[in-house]
């Protein structure tokens, strides 16, 4: 099983995000574009895990939950990664309560570690993919959608769950769902 923890943004996000989705499309149409269904922040990816190590991984998660209370979010802007004439991957911007946000991926680093899932050495840095390129070098048609996203406003997204997905052919399907704790009153 291929699998990842991330957050989910919502309806409003993924209707925003069709539809700039569309207009970006048009920019770059040779580039492999994320489906709006699939768009998410990843909080830690585990690669291939065994399916008998899958409770372990979810009690794990189980533990992280209730310490952290909802958070909202906002995505605007933009920008990419690689040459920035020739870009390899376009990325809207995360804004809101991103402490909180560092705050929960490093808690899911943390109880996945003693499980054998090292954690990334460079500090967690919020974003939520949009393209890639097909080839290695980058494309040069991503460079005009960074300048396409430099305004861009989506809207807030609450962030009241962890989700542990797997990727099976495209697709994501969720194997885990943990409840964010609610703030108390």
């Amino acid at each position: 099983m291929r699998l990842f923890v991330a957050v989910t943004l919502g309806k409003t996000i993924e209707s925003e995000a069709t539809a700039a989705l569309q207009r970006l499309k048009g920019l770059a149409p040779r580039v492999r574009w994320v489906p709006p269904a699939n768009l998410h922040l990843t909080l830690s990816f585990l690669g291939e895990v065994e399916a008998e190590r899958l409770p372990a991984v979810k009690d794990a998660l189980m533990g992280v939950g209730p310490k952290h209370a909802p958070l909202v979010l906002t995505i605007e802007g933009g920008g990419s990664f690689g040459s920035p004439s020739h870009p390899r991957v376009l990325w809207a911007g995360v804004g809101g309560d991103t402490k909180a946000l560092g705050a929960l991926q490093a808690d899911v680093a943390g109880a996945l570690k003693p499980l054998g899932f090292e954690p990334e050495h460079r500090e967690y840095a919020a974003h939520l993919t949009l393209a890639r390129a097909k080839v290695p070098r980058g494309d040069r048609e991503l460079a005009e959608c960074v300048r396409a996203l430099q305004d861009a406003k989506w809207g807030e997204a609450r962030v009241d769950r962890l989700v542990l997905f797997e990727s099976l052919g495209g697709q994501y399907h969720s194997r885990a769902e943990v409840p964010l704790a609610p703030t108390m009153q």
